[in-house]
């Protein structure tokens, strides 16, 4: 592995944080006697299991043990601790990402598969570049200098094509997203037919959801389930200030039980297709007006 392949350590951190967590709780392990265990005080555990400090695989080893945690779960916890120890990724466009959503960004780069579920904007991993700055250009975030930056480090966070290892990404849009114009027509029109090139992926699968639907299970909000080779899964949940990081099982079984119901009422692969070149059409006729 490439120094400019190195996993975000804060992502990992986070990872091994929250099953060190777990493991304790399920344990009915202290924190204070957790910490005593090696040698730690409690504050300096805590900080350990938020990910905010390093985490050495000696000591994640010797948590893990006390918590009599299965030995598969040993492994990969130890595993993420030793590859967070081995450096941190930094990129170009670190400064104009929040820092709540950084850590998504880390977690991104170490996700196998992707579900996500909209009914605002297209999935940034299926965006154009044009599509991505006019999404932005309204951001309270985002100041406006700093707006093609962003567009630019959105697209570069791609993992769909133009990599090795690329995420299985699953989505369902709400259908008022293909209607909503963002940007010009021709920003659109190109978007959309982005979409329908990525849908010929082996490792993409979008269905649009119909408004007719009418009530389902995704009205509540937008999230997104991120699944990984060495961790359990977290679903990401993004309000105006800042994300809910959930990886309690019992939140991620519900939001993958959401997504499964989605896909069973969203459109076929084919009716998505059809759905979305129908949109391309009904633009590049309104342009002829």
């Amino acid at each position: 592995m490439h120094d400019d392949e190195l996993p975000d350590a804060s992502a990992l951190r986070f990872l091994v944080g929250s099953a060190l967590k777990t493991a304790r709780t399920t344990a009915r392990v202290t924190q204070q006697a957790a910490a005593k265990h090696i040698g730690f005080t409690s504050g300096k555990l805590s900080y350990m299991e938020s990910g905010e400090t390093a985490q050495g695989a000696d000591h994640v080893a010797q948590l893990m043990r006390l918590y009599k945690a299965p030995a598969e779960d040993v492994e990969w916890v130890v595993s993420l601790a030793v590859r967070a120890d081995h450096g941190v990724l930094s990129t170009r466009n670190d400064d104009v990402w929040p820092d709540w959503f950084k850590l998504y960004v880390g977690l991104e780069k170490l996700a196998k598969r992707l579900f996500e579920y909209t009914n605002s904007f297209l999935p940034g991993q299926l965006q154009t570049l044009a599509y991505a700055t006019a999404v932005l250009e309204d951001s309270l975030h985002i100041p406006a200098r700093d707006i093609a930056q962003t567009a630019r480090a959105r697209i570069d966070r791609q993992r769909i094509i133009s990599t090795d290892k690329p995420v299985q990404t699953s989505a369902v849009v709400e259908e008022s997203v293909l209607d909503r114009m963002i940007g010009s027509p021709t920003v659109m029109i190109e978007q959309l037919e982005h979409l329908l090139e990525l849908m010929s992926l082996p490792n993409v699968d979008l269905h649009i959801i119909p408004t007719a639907t009418g009530n389902h299970e995704g009205l509540p909000g937008s999230f997104i389930l991120l699944n990984f080779t060495e961790a359990r899964g977290i679903a990401y949940v993004e309000y105006h200030t800042g994300a809910l990081y959930l990886q309690e099982r019992s939140d991620v079984d519900l939001y993958t039980l959401t997504a499964d119901r989605l896909i069973s009422k969203a459109l076929s692969t084919d009716d998505t297709a059809n759905a979305i070149q129908s949109r391309i059409a009904k633009i590049k006729n309104m342009e002829r007006k």
